[in-house]
């Protein structure tokens, strides 16, 4: 999809999953990562990357420990920006809007999902504390899975999230640096377009 077809779109979400499919043919490793941007209640602000795994009309989900620093800072401030970049196809999406936690049906989900030793391993991370070895980890996942040799309970605190975009740009790389920025800004039910500079 080029320029003038971003350009020519009424939405974000449906050019979004357009790039996302492109992305996922020539990006080697996870096209679907994109760096969380999330601030405490005083406005400090930290950064990691997360892999994001749906994208629909509510917006971008992703799952985590409630309890780790993202999860704490989402409960204090439930606002969040996302920055996905494919630097094969030299385009990036940034995504701005208020967050609000998935439905425990969903989240369970996606939970059982995953394989049995990334269950054991998000059941006993106590995700963003002070670990003090990493035997002491390997030793929590290996007791678990000896005590629970059925399927493994998702634990309450981790938890699935959904950023429901405000500002949704595109950026596609352009000669001499003049690149092309495509904003789409949600007013009401509708989304404005704008061209910004470079």
């Amino acid at each position: 999809m080029n320029v003038k077809a971003v350009e020519a779109a009424a939405e974000p979400i449906a050019v979004f999953r357009d790039w996302l499919k492109e992305a996922r043919k020539q990006e080697i490793n996870d096209p679907n990562a994109a760096a969380l941007a999330t601030a405490s209640r005083d406005g400090a602000p930290s950064v990691r990357m997360v892999l994001v795994k749906g994208v629909d009309d509510r917006g971008f989900s992703f799952f985590t420990n409630a309890q780790s620093r993202k999860g704490i800072e989402l409960a204090e401030n439930p606002r969040a920006a996302m920055c996905f970049h494919w630097k094969t196809l030299r385009r990036q999406v940034r995504v701005e809007g208020s967050v609000t936690e998935l439905p425990p049906s969903e989240t369970d989900a996606y939970f059982h999902s995953r394989s049995r030793q990334s269950q054991l391993g998000a059941a006993v991370s106590k995700q963003s504390r002070v670990l003090g070895s990493p035997e002491t980890l390997v030793a929590m996942v290996r007791d678990l899975e000896v005590r629970t040799p059925g399927e493994i309970q998702r634990p309450e605190w981790w938890k699935g999230y959904v950023l429901k975009p405000e500002r949704v740009e595109f950026w596609i790389d352009g000669k001499d640096r003049l690149h092309d920025r495509i904003l789409f800004e949600r007013s009401g039910t509708v989304w404005i377009k704008h061209r910004l500079y470079p």
